[in-house]
């Protein structure tokens, strides 16, 4: 089997060396085991397939280990004994299955949300399925990681509870060399699946907040009214249409990398502006009940200097469909009378449209460590900077303002010296021990022979 890294073919056990490169200063000495190991893995007698995933469809997936329990008013949830994939005596997945990355969400009357995040965590550690799930009052957002059979069981479990049923899911492949770095660290490893993976392969986030995607608007309820789906092979013909005012709901860090062509960019820096924005942007209709100034002050006129009508007709889009169902329901709810939006967002246009045919224009920003994604959801080209989070080109790491784990362009004059002082470090901790804060991170202190404690091991300066 030969590994393709750095746009040359390699042998298994080499590529495996290549990809450790960033790790080399790592005095942790369980890692040169570990990757021996996974070096082994990867042997001709066990190599593993990697299949790119033509169907991205998970929908209908049963599941014989998980039950749940409910009880009413209020629900229980409880999982039964489930096995994760094979362990070896070292903690290695063994089974060689490949890995998939599923972001999904759903809008729903989910008052109890907060009963259901343990049962949940629990199951994705024990299958180690990795990521970032939401769990609010309004349903359920989340992005994971892991073989197909796992995730299938966790979302299987999810979609358990009938008010979750149905979840809007995209699937994408994750590359072969990912899988060979998965595949090849220990779940005790301080580098987990070290920094070119989606997520870090043993560790999974269930959060609890008041919305699964900020508007900062509870009130507004896509369960209640949203806007008119349109799917991937009919965008085309919407956003061509004149009449039709095409709108990115995403954020401008997202949009400088790609957008849909003739898009408008409300510029903002977080979704909770995007209200805002369309009051500043649009002549709204006053309420009925609301009183209106007298004309004569001149602060009707003034307050719609330079906004447009309402046009007859809006189609938006964001990553994966999650901010326009807020979005659509927002507009709704102050007048407008067409709204519309990608059903499945940018990634399910990406996957199911050719390039030939596509209006798409750059790259698509995803939140995990892929950072950007292209037609077939192939990996992009941009990396992360990771001063502030924004996604930068060779050419932003080749300007003066870029130092690694520090700043780059885009936030280089926005930081003060003390904050990158400050990342600094931080990246010197990464690059000594593989993890920020040291080898001894979330570790209980040991106990000295007086009864103190004192930290296991120090860092040295």
């Amino acid at each position: 089997m030969q590994i393709t890294v750095g746009g040359r073919a390699t042998a298994p056990r080499a590529a495996l060396r290549m990809l450790s490169t960033t790790f080399s200063s790592n005095p942790n000495p369980s890692f040169s085991r570990t990757m021996k190991a996974a070096a082994e893995l990867h042997s001709p007698s066990k190599t593993p397939n990697f299949p790119f995933f033509a169907n991205p469809e998970i929908l209908n997936f049963s599941s014989q280990s998980v039950a749940q329990s409910i009880t009413s008013p209020k629900c229980s949830y409880a999982t039964t004994a489930t096995s994760p994939s094979p362990i070896s005596d070292a903690g290695l997945v063994i089974d060689g299955s490949p890995l998939v990355v599923v972001s999904f969400y759903k809008f729903a009357d989910f008052p109890d949300h907060a009963d259901f995040r343990k049962p949940l965590k629990d199951l994705c550690e024990q299958l180690r399925v990795s990521g970032g799930i939401i769990l609010a009052p309004e349903g359920i957002n989340g992005s994971i990681c892991g073989t197909r059979e796992s995730v299938a069981e966790v979302i299987s479990f999810i979609q358990s509870d009938e008010r979750l049923k149905g979840l809007r899911q995209v699937e994408s492949p994750v590359s072969p060399e990912e899988e060979a770095i998965h595949h090849g660290h220990t779940s005790g490893s301080p580098l987990a699946a070290g920094e070119d993976v989606p997520f870090r392969w043993d560790h999974v986030r269930v959060k609890l907040k008041k919305e699964i995607v900020s508007l900062g608007m509870p009130s507004v309820s896509p369960i209640e009214k949203v806007g008119k789906y349109v799917s991937p092979r009919d965008w085309n013909s919407l956003i061509n249409d004149p009449d039709t005012v095409v709108i990115d709901v995403r954020n401008s860090y997202e949009i400088r990398i790609g957008k849909f062509k003739g898009a408008v960019d409300p510029r903002t820096t977080a979704f909770r502006e995007f209200p805002s924005w369309v009051d500043d942007q649009f002549q709204l209709a006053q309420p009925k009940d609301q009183v209106v100034p007298n004309s004569s002050s001149g602060s009707i006129e003034k307050a719609t200097e330079g906004a447009q009508k309402v046009p007859p007709r809006v189609a938006m889009y964001c990553t994966g469909g999650i901010r326009c169902e807020k979005a659509s329901s927002f507009l709704l709810s102050k007048g407008f009378k067409e709204v519309y939006h990608l059903q499945g967002g940018i990634l399910k246009y990406l996957e199911e449209v050719p390039d030939t045919d596509s209006l798409w224009e750059g790259e698509c920003f995803v939140f995990d460590k892929r950072v950007s994604v292209d037609h077939g959801l192939e990996q992009g080209t941009f990396k992360l900077c990771y001063g502030c989070k924004q996604p930068v080109s060779d050419a932003d790491m080749d300007a003066p303002e870029w130092e690694y784990g520090v700043s780059c362009p885009y936030c280089f004059s926005s930081k003060s010296e003390e904050e990158k002082e400050r990342a600094r470090a931080r990246q010197r901790q990464f690059e000594t021990w593989g993890v920020i804060g040291g080898p001894d991170k979330g570790r209980r202190p040991a106990k000295t022979a007086d009864g103190s404690d004192r930290s296991i091991t120090h860092m040295s300066s």
